[in-house]
């Protein structure tokens, strides 16, 4: 009997999801959210982006050294996210550092390019089930070292934190590393404070990056995110709760990002160069780690 009743509430929070979802993609019409920033136009020498951040969080949690106001962001997950930013654009004075495979995966058919980008997500000191999630930590090292190789260049920084999967005492236990956060709301009984709890260690694992990173670098470093994450909010029309961060959703908890800006010394001088020669070899790892973030079935 518990598992038919599962499998009910299975199925009835898929269908709301999907008819709150169908609800936002007639009510947004545009390709991305119309009132959100251009990150590139803002000011800044050094962009850390922390994936899937949401603002009442970071605000509550964070004791980084600078000013934090909000921004709103384009999009409410990442793959839009880079196609409302990148779509068209040479950034020739741009090197992106990042755990997130999303602008790699569409680059070319969006026609992106920056200076030069960098791939963590193949470093060889992965983590979690199966070897997968990319810690932030190493994200930290590949950015000061393309901070060094580079030094004329604005650094932009990506880390999978706080994204789901759960990295933390909470999220080993009782998440399943596997699934997206939607699908694991879906067939696991899900307590707001467990989840709250998993979702605040990961931020705290990438709040410690961050921190090192605002010492490190010079110049004007900005934090920020690319969008946030339902941690179990009502959507409408259907007040089921929601989980994750559907494209094409621009509510609150999914585009209302951190904006803390830290000095550090002086402004660096930023030149723009022709791009660096790439590695264009799409291969069954970079699938492979767009699936460990559910950005695939």
């Amino acid at each position: 009997m518990s598992r038919l009743l599962n499998r009910k509430t299975s199925f009835r929070q898929l269908t709301a999801y999907h008819v709150n979802r169908l609800f936002y993609t007639i009510r947004n019409s545009d390709e991305y959210n119309a009132d959100g920033i251009d990150i590139f136009t803002q000011d800044w020498d050094n962009l850390l982006i922390l994936d899937a951040c949401r603002y009442d969080y970071f605000a509550d949690q964070s004791d980084l050294d600078g000013t934090l106001s909000t921004r709103i962001s384009r999009a409410s997950a990442t793959r839009e996210w880079v196609g409302a930013n990148f779509t068209d654009r040479q950034l020739h004075d741009v090197v992106y550092v990042s755990a997130n495979p999303n602008y790699r995966k569409v680059a070319d058919e969006i026609g992106a390019e920056v200076h030069a980008y960098i791939d963590v997500w193949r470093d060889d000191t992965l983590v979690g089930e199966e070897n997968t999630i990319v810690p932030p930590e190493t994200v930290t090292e590949h950015a000061l070292s393309a901070a060094e190789e580079y030094p004329n260049k604005r650094l932009l920084v990506h880390y999978v934190q706080p994204h789901y999967p759960f990295i933390g005492p909470t999220g080993k236990e009782h998440f399943d590393p596997t699934a997206t956060l939607k699908e694991v709301s879906a067939k696991y009984d899900l307590t707001d404070d467990r989840l709250d709890r998993a979702y605040r260690e990961n931020l705290d694992f990438v709040l410690d990056e961050a921190e090192r990173l605002l010492e490190k670098l010079h110049g004007k470093t900005v934090v920020s995110a690319d969008h946030g994450e339902l941690l179990g909010e009502r959507l409408s029309p259907l007040p089921l709760r929601a989980y994750g961060h559907p494209n094409g959703v621009y509510v609150d908890e999914l585009v209302e990002v951190p904006w803390l800006v830290h000095q550090n010394g002086e402004r660096r001088e930023i030149v723009s160069e022709e791009p660096v020669e790439r590695d264009d070899t799409k291969d069954e790892a970079l699938e492979e780690q767009l699936r460990n973030l559910g950005y695939m079935t």
